[in-house]
C-alpha cells in the first residue's frame, strides 16, 4: 500500500473514474464529475481544438462551472449575487445555448466561459475577493484569468450576443 508521499501508479481508461484520493492510508477512486469534464475537454484540445483561438478559455470551462457551483451556495455569498450565479449555471449546463456545444463540441463553452467570468467579476466587486478564490480549482489567480476571458469576450462569443449575454444577467 503506498504512502501518501508516494506517487500513485494507476493506469487509467477512457471512462475510468480519474479522480484519486487517500482516505486513511488507502486509495479511492472517485466519481468526479469536474474531472471527467476536464478531461474531455483535454482530449479535445489535444486533438481538433488545438488551433482554437480560445483553448486556454475553453479548458478552464470546467473550472468556471465548478466556481461558480460552489459561490451559489457559500454562505458568504450574497442572495442576490446568488441569483446570478444560479442564472449562469442554468445558462452553463443548458444544452441550448447561444453557442450550443451540442452543435460546436466543446469550442461552444466560449460563451459559458465569457458569461461565468462576466458574473463572477460582479460578484468579486462587492465580495471579498478572497471568497472567489478559496473555491478556485484552477491553475493561476481567477481574478486574472477573469479579466484576461472579459478583455477578449467580444471578440470570442461576438459583439452582438456578448451584449446579450450581459443583459441576462443585469
Amino acid at each position: 500500500m503506498p504512502s501518501n508521499d508516494e506517487p500513485i501508479d494507476a493506469e487509467i481508461v477512457e471512462g475510468d473514474v480519474i479522480d484519486v484520493e487517500f482516505v486513511e492510508g488507502e486509495t479511492h477512486r472517485q466519481n468526479d464529475l469536474y474531472q471527467q469534464f476536464r478531461a474531455r475537454v483535454a482530449k479535445w484540445l489535444a486533438g481538433k481544438g488545438r488551433k482554437n483561438a480560445w483553448a486556454e478559455f475553453v479548458l478552464a470551462a470546467p473550472d468556471f462551472l465548478h466556481l461558480l457551483c460552489k459561490l451559489a451556495i457559500d454562505k458568504d455569498v450574497p442572495t442576490a449575487d446568488r441569483a446570478k450565479l444560479a442564472a449562469a449555471l442554468a445558462y452553463f449546463i443548458l444544452p441550448m445555448d447561444l453557442i450550443p456545444e451540442v452543435v460546436t463540441g466543446p469550442a461552444g463553452y466560449v460563451d459559458d466561459v465569457a458569461l461565468s467570468a462576466y458574473v463572477i467579476s460582479l460578484l468579486a466587486s462587492t465580495v471579498d475577493p478572497a471568497v472567489v478564490r478559496r473555491h478556485w480549482a484552477g491553475d493561476g489567480d481567477v481574478l486574472v484569468l477573469i479579466q484576461r476571458v472579459l478583455k477578449f469576450a467580444d471578440k470570442m462569443v461576438g459583439v452582438g450576443l456578448w451584449a446579450r449575454l450581459k443583459k441576462m444577467v443585469r
